[in-house]
C-alpha cells in the first residue's frame, strides 16, 4: 500500500491505543468508499501499520471493526481482503435506508427547529457547491452531512444510533450515484418540505428519493 501517512507516531500517550486504532480505521474507511482500495485487493497488517505509521495492534482492531462493518472479508486466518459488495448487501442496505431514513425525515419534519433549518440549509448549499464541482468524494460527503443532519434532527437517539453504523456502507452507496443533478434536487425539494412542515409530502419524497436511487445503485453496480 502507498499513500501518505494517516496517523502521527508521535501522538500523545494520552490519545491511546483507541485514537490510533480509529485514525487507521477511518483511513481504511476513506480508502474504500473512495476506491483507492477496490475490492479483493489484500491487506497485509504489517504493511498497512507501516503505511500509518503505528504498531500492529490497532492496525488488527481497525480490520476487526471493518471487518464488522462489511468492507473487509477474512478470506482466512492470514488473508484479509475488500470485500465485495453483492447485489443482496445493497438490497439490504436500501431496504435499511427506506425503513429509517423515511421514518427519520418524518420526525425530523415534527421537530424542526429555526437552527435545525438554517444547517439544513448550509449543508444543502454545500451540497450544491459539490455538484457544480463534480468531485465524487466531496459530493458523497456533502450528501452524507444533509442526510445525517434530517437523522440528528428527528431526536430518537436509537434512530441515530442505528442509522450512524451504517454511516460508512451509505456513503459508499452516495459514491455511487451518477446523477449528481437531479439527487440535489430531490434534496432541494425534500428540505422545501420538511421547512413548510408537511411531514406527509415530506415522507413521500424521502421514500421516493430512496427508491429512486436503489434502483441508480443497482443499475451501476449490477448491470449484468
Amino acid at each position: 500500500m502507498t499513500g501518505t501517512r494517516e496517523a502521527d507516531p508521535t501522538a500523545p500517550p494520552a490519545q491511546g491505543r483507541g485514537w490510533l486504532r480509529d485514525q487507521v480505521c477511518e483511513g481504511l474507511r476513506d480508502r474504500i468508499i473512495t476506491g483507492r482500495l477496490r475490492p479483493g485487493d489484500r491487506l497485509v497488517e504489517r504493511d498497512v501499520a507501516e503505511d500509518f505509521g503505528v504498531s500492529r495492534v490497532p492496525v488488527r482492531e481497525a480490520i476487526r471493526i471493518l471487518i464488522g462493518e462489511g468492507f473487509l472479508q477474512a478470506v482466512s486466518q492470514r488473508r484479509i481482503v475488500v470485500r465485495r459488495m453483492t447485489r443482496q448487501d445493497v438490497e439490504n442496505l436500501f431496504d435499511m435506508r427506506e425503513a429509517l431514513e423515511v421514518l427519520a425525515v418524518r420526525r425530523a419534519t415534527e421537530h424542526r427547529t429555526t437552527g435545525h433549518l438554517d444547517t439544513l440549509a448550509r449543508l444543502l448549499g454545500e451540497a450544491r457547491a459539490a455538484t457544480d464541482a463534480g468531485g465524487p468524494e466531496r459530493l458523497s460527503r456533502a450528501n452524507a452531512a444533509f442526510h445525517g443532519q434530517i437523522v440528528a434532527m428527528s431526536r430518537n437517539e436509537l434512530l441515530v444510533t442505528t442509522l450512524e453504523s451504517l454511516e460508512g456502507r451509505l456513503r459508499w452507496l452516495f459514491q455511487q450515484v451518477d446523477e449528481p443533478g437531479p439527487l440535489w434536487e430531490e434534496h432541494r425539494l425534500l428540505y422545501e418540505a420538511i421547512a413548510a412542515g408537511d411531514a406527509n409530502a415530506a415522507e413521500r419524497l424521502a421514500l421516493h428519493h430512496v427508491r429512486h436511487y436503489r434502483e441508480v445503485a443497482l443499475r451501476l453496480l449490477f448491470a449484468d
